[in-house]
């Protein structure tokens, strides 16, 4: 496993050593060859050789290939989780803006959240589409052989759910009155971004944090509005 592999290279260390553990070393493997060669090229053999590892050990890991697609979907979920740490939110070094304080998110109440919550996607979208677009494609691919394996689909929706129930929480922290509502908007609109501006027609140009944070702030506001009189 080298540092030049598209997704592990933009979101794991450059260093192949301080991934001791077997099962990420496999993981990451599959999401290279997902992004590089798509479902087809996605076979225990290639793992193997694309890990570095001895013949076999990939199907040790994982027998069948609905097992290594769960390893593959369990690698891309933790290595989503690292897009926005904690560490690189703004004010918390390396970017300049206001810092976001996460608990504020979750713990907060009467809508102080809300401006934290516009920085935070803004910027986790400008984050993926400018370093870690490998990581949207393997996704893409996932979830696609997912509508097609049903065993696959309740497997990639439940490892989702860590998404969304933080989401949700937030949402109710900015002041939703319909969290769970709100929250699938600002997913879809995230999610047909992200698409849109990765894979899609609008592939070749992405919209700076300025633009991506006055986008999240129109929704919240049309969101987060009090309701006409007599409604």
């Amino acid at each position: 496993m080298t540092a030049s592999n598209p997704v592990t290279a933009s979101a794991t260390a450059p260093d192949p050593e301080a991934r001791a553990s077997r099962a990420e070393r496999i993981g990451d493997a599959a999401l290279d060859l997902l992004v590089e060669r798509g479902m087809r090229g996605l076979t225990h053999r290639a793992v193997d050789e694309r890990a570095g590892l001895p013949q076999g050990s990939t199907s040790n890991h994982a027998r069948t290939r609905q097992a290594l697609l769960e390893t593959a979907v369990r690698r891309q979920v933790e290595l989503e989780a690292r897009v926005l740490t904690p560490a690189e939110l703004p004010g918390a070094g390396g970017e300049s803006g206001p810092t976001v304080d996460t608990h504020a998110l979750v713990d907060g109440g009467s809508g102080a959240g809300t401006d934290e919550l516009v920085d935070m996607l803004a910027l986790a979208v400008h984050r993926y589409l400018t370093h870690h677009r490998a990581l949207l494609v393997s996704r893409y691919e996932l979830a696609l052989e997912a509508t097609r394996r049903p065993e696959l689909r309740s497997f990639f929706d439940a490892a989702g759910s860590v998404f969304r129930g933080p989401l949700i929480a937030a949402m109710a922290a900015a002041g939703s009155p319909e969290p769970e509502r709100h929250a699938l908007s600002l997913v879809a609109w995230c999610e047909g971004l992200l698409f849109s501006c990765a894979v899609g027609s609008f592939h070749a140009s992405v919209p700076g944090r300025a633009e991506l944070r006055t986008g999240v702030e129109e929704l919240m506001r049309g969101m987060l509005a009090d309701p006409p009189p007599g409604e």
